[in-house]
Formats: C-alpha cells, structure tokens, sequence
C-alpha cells in the first residue's frame, strides 16, 4: 500500500499560475524523493507571483494539495512575537536592553542579566524546554499530543535544568515562552490577541490565526505525517507545547504579506527594524538578529525565518529587492535536505539552479 501511494505522490500534478520564476521542478523532485508528501509554495518576483504545489493532500485519499492551504508555521511564530515586542519598544513601554526581570520580577532565574535583547536573539543562555523527552513537538508523542499546556509549566521544566557554560549560541524555545508572557504583562491582553490587533487585522491577514488548545486546521490542508516507520498522521494535535514559540497556523500568501510589511518598514520604525536585522553568529548555517534568521546566499542576504512542528516544515524568505519565497513541506520518510531547500532559495533569488 505504502509504495502504491508513493506512486502516486510522484506521479501527482502540479498546480501553478502567475509569471514568477516558480519552483514547480524543485518540489516535484522532493516529492519524487521521498522528502514529503506533500509541497507548497509562493514565488513574487519582478514579473510577478507564481504558486505551486506537489504530491497528495491525503496518502490514503489522494487529492491535490491547494496551494492556498493552510500549515502549522512553527517557528515562525516568534517573527510576529519579535515584531509585537518592537512596537512595544517603540511605544516606549521598554527597551531592548532592559534586564527581563525588571518587567517580570522573579520568572526567570538570572534575570537581572538577561536582557529582552537576550531572548529575542537567543543569547540569553536559557535551557530549552523542547529538549526534554515529551516536550518537543517535533516528535511523535501518542496521546499526549492532545494535552493543553501553561506558559508556567514550561517554564518549570526549562528552569529546572542549566546549559553548559560554553560560551555557545543556543536556540531556546523559552526565550520566546518568556517574551509571550512580556507581552501578556505589557499589555494587559493576551500575546494571541497582541498578535491579532497590531499584526493579523491591520494586514488583512484572514488566514492566519493562534490556535490555543483547538487540535485541527482549517480547510483546505494538507494531512502532516511521521514516520514510525511507516507514516503516521500527525495533522491534529493541540500546539500549546510550543504557545508563543510556535503555535501559529497560516497561508503562503499571509505569511508573503507579513514579511513584506515587516521587512519593508511597515510595522516598526526604522530604528527598531535596523535592531532586528542586526544579528549575531549561530553556527546553525544562518545568522540570528531579533526575531529573524539572515541566510547568505551567492547574491546576497535574504531575511525571514523558518519552521518546524510535527508533520509541517516552513520556509519564509525575502530580499530586500522584495523578490519572496514561502515553502509549505510535509516530510514523508525523510525531511527536506538543506541543499534542496536551499537550491529553491538560489533559483527564485540569485536567478541560477544550484
């Protein structure tokens, strides 16, 4: 059955419209090996927007995936939780090189030297949460997938441990856990709510949305899988392990317009976009400023972030030509590999294959 569906997934059309230079090849050849079931993407260039998509919406239904669906973002949640924090920064309710426990006396351990500049660039030293067993959701976790976590609960599980003095970068989901519960104290509202009232409704962002404890996605969408190891659905899950660190659910065509806004000066002053766009060395292949992740390409830099939740990878880049490329991915038995992801990063930027 399994390789029956794998057939199909390679012999499924694509769908694309629009004049931009698309990357129709580059996910069907993903799909073709085994790297997901199913692929979306949003190309905006000079000549205009191009969208695709590749394999099956369902591996036991079939259907074509809409281009237009809905996907978990993962990690790039923070990116609007990032720009949440700079408007609050240009309104004078803090700055980024306040200590953290100034606004949260007593939450975070050490936080009189961790400062709201620290967690958005993740040098703030704090042990990831995620890393524990059970906590990362990213992994297959049975029936525990449906169970509805506190901010407070996950940091109790982050501070009871301390990374290695090192001297090391470290991407913690925490930081962000801790910048959610910043934003609750600031503004007297919800970070969900912060996020719909400065970011979702001023762009028109109809489909995109913080799902709290609700398990599902909207339609259309493709199902996200896990290989145990044969594929297991992994579509409905309750994302209140990641909270402010990854919860978010949205569209290719949400996510474009969002970055477009951020990154074209649209949501913070230019004083603070200059501040997110001033990174530090990660070794992880990418530089990390305030919310954003900076990948050097032979023709440059492009800004954005990626993201990663059970069954779903995200890709959001832009350049500051305002050329875009959102990926959607659904790993089947093996995830997308960087030079692939990469080589579709190339094409649509620098304009060459590679």
């Amino acid at each position: 059955m399994m390789q029956t569906m794998m057939n199909v997934l390679v012999a499924a059309t694509m769908a694309a419209g629009g004049p931009g230079a698309g990357v129709g090849k580059e996910l069907a050849g993903i799909v073709a090996g085994q790297g997901a079931t199913a692929a979306l993407a949003r190309v905006t260039d000079e000549r205009g927007t191009w969208t695709g998509s590749a394999g099956v919406r369902d591996v036991e239904r079939g259907g074509r995936p809409s281009p237009g669906g809905y996907f978990r973002i993962g990690s790039v949640t923070k990116t609007f939780v990032a720009t949440v924090v700079l408007q609050l920064v240009d309104e004078g309710k803090l700055k980024l090189d306040d200590p953290i426990g100034d606004h949260l006396p007593g939450l975070v351990p050490g936080g009189d030297r961790i400062t709201v500049r620290g967690l958005l660039d993740h040098t703030s030293h704090l042990y990831d949460y995620m890393s524990e067993p059970g906590y990362s959701t990213n992994r297959w976790r049975g029936e525990a997938r449906f169970r509805s976590y506190r901010p407070g609960e996950l940091l109790k599980v982050a501070f009871a441990k301390k990374l290695p003095d090192d001297g090391k970068w470290h991407y913690s989901n925490t930081n962000y856990v801790v910048l959610g519960l910043l934003v609750e104290k600031l503004t007297g509202r919800t970070y969900g709510e912060e996020v719909a009232r400065r970011i979702l409704r001023p762009l028109g962002l109809r489909h995109t949305l913080v799902p709290g404890d609700r398990a599902g996605l909207p339609s259309p969408h493709a199902k996200g899988y896990e290989p145990m190891p044969g594929l297991v659905d992994a579509t409905r899950m309750n994302p209140s392990l990641d909270w402010a660190a990854g919860e978010m659910i949205s569209t290719a065509a949400d996510l474009e317009r969002f970055m477009s806004a951020l990154l074209g000066g649209r949501l913070t002053s230019a004083a603070s976009l200059k501040a997110m766009r001033t990174t530090v060395e990660t070794g992880a292949g990418f530089r990390y400023g305030l919310g954003l992740q900076a990948y050097a390409l032979p023709c440059g830099t492009v800004w954005g972030h990626s993201g990663e939740l059970i069954g779903y990878l995200t890709f959001a880049f832009r350049s500051d030509s305002g050329k875009s490329l959102t990926l959607s991915l659904n790993p089947s038995t093996r995830n997308p590999s960087t030079a692939e992801i990469m080589g579709m990063a190339v094409k649509v930027f620098c304009g060459t294959a590679g």
